[in-house]
């Protein structure tokens, strides 16, 4: 039996074996092709998310038109928390299409690969040993964490032969579970449990003017994403392929983990966790326009902001005035559009 032509592909000889299932990675299913970067459909996508955020940006229970304090208000708790909405969506849901690309596999994210809980655990080392430590030395303990902990998932799962679709997001989720509990061990030693609590939430209800800048640097990201976002496309085919045409394998693996840890480390400590964000973002779009990374990433990032932007408000009215997390939110609608992934490929076996 010949193997898949996705498989011959990649490069891989464990993928495409009779009885595997397909690893579901980038490329299979969908049109290789490079689209345009922008387009009208592109503008009246931007239009709807820019409605969207608007809508934020006057949703809430304190009075903006009628307080006397009404416009400092709104400039220290709503223009951060829509601006905190849009770097925020867009920078987890670019991580996610990083990490399916080098990885192969449409099921990983930074929440299904233990990168959150090792960021978690970056945090709660720096204030532990630092007692009142600033929102960057914060931010640097979660980066380092997350790169280290984004690195041993890359390592492990080199040493993995079956690369099924379900593998590798297992491996991720075990390895999560194993760093969560050493997190909350420390954390009920140290008195923190509360606060560890708090981080993982993924609220912006904290976010106020003054404590949500630092998320500009996923901006950065961003852009460096755009530039070499070729690269990450040929990386996606393998490292056989990607070795053959001259590049340099290795060292891309190196850069999409510095990307995906700064993005997560620095969400990670101004928001905290958005579960499934990267997961559901990158599939949406790669079934609709394909898999060509630089095409796609205006599209990824627009419809982070936009699913982000959606659960806040509905996590704001639902049960107004108090406020639900959209971490629950999202919790909610990535489970769903998870089996429904998982049940979209049992068809194809």
């Amino acid at each position: 039996m010949t193997a898949p032509p996705d498989a011959r592909r990649s490069g891989d000889p464990d993928e495409g074996r009779p009885g595997d299932a397909d690893p579901v990675r980038p490329g299979e299913g969908a049109r290789r092709s490079k689209g345009r970067l922008f387009d009208p459909k592109l503008l009246i996508g931007i239009l709807l998310v820019a409605a969207l955020l608007v809508l934020s940006l006057f949703t809430g229970v304190y009075d903006i038109f009628g307080a006397e304090d009404g416009a400092e208000m709104f400039a220290i708790t709503r223009i951060p928390r829509t601006v905190a909405l849009v770097l925020a969506g867009a920078a987890m849901a670019m991580c996610g299409l990083i990490m399916q690309l080098l990885t192969q596999n449409r099921f990983v994210e930074p929440t299904t690969t233990g990168t959150t809980e090792w960021a978690g655990l970056g945090l709660l080392l720096v204030m532990i040993l630092m007692p009142q430590p600033t929102i960057m030395e914060r931010m640097i303990g979660a980066v380092i964490a997350a790169f280290i902990g984004t690195m041993v998932f890359f390592l492990v799962l080199r040493r993995v032969s079956l690369r099924s679709s379900l593998i590798v997001p297992i491996i991720g989720i075990m390895l999560g579970a194993v760093i969560g509990s050493i997190s909350t061990f420390i954390a009920l030693q140290t008195d923190m449990l509360q606060n560890l609590g708090v981080w993982f939430a993924g609220s912006f209800t904290s976010v106020l003017r003054g404590q949500y800048e630092v998320l500009w640097i996923v901006a950065l990201v961003v852009l460096v994403v755009f530039f070499v976002a070729d690269r990450f496309t040929v990386a996606g085919l393998g490292e056989d392929i990607s070795t053959n045409v001259g590049l340099n394998y290795n060292r891309i693996i190196l850069l999409g983990t510095a990307l995906i840890a700064i993005a997560t480390g620095v969400v990670t400590v101004v928001v905290g966790n958005l579960p499934f964000l990267g997961l559901i973002v990158p599939n949406i779009v790669s079934m609709v326009r394909g898999d060509d990374l630089r095409s796609n990433l205006p599209w990824v990032c627009l419809l982070g902001i936009a699913i982000v932007t959606v659960c806040d408000l509905i996590g704001r009215t639902i049960i107004a005035p108090f406020e639900v997390p959209v971490s629950l939110v999202l919790g909610v609608l990535g489970a769903a559009v998870f089996i429904f992934l998982l049940l979209r490929q049992r068809r194809r076996v």
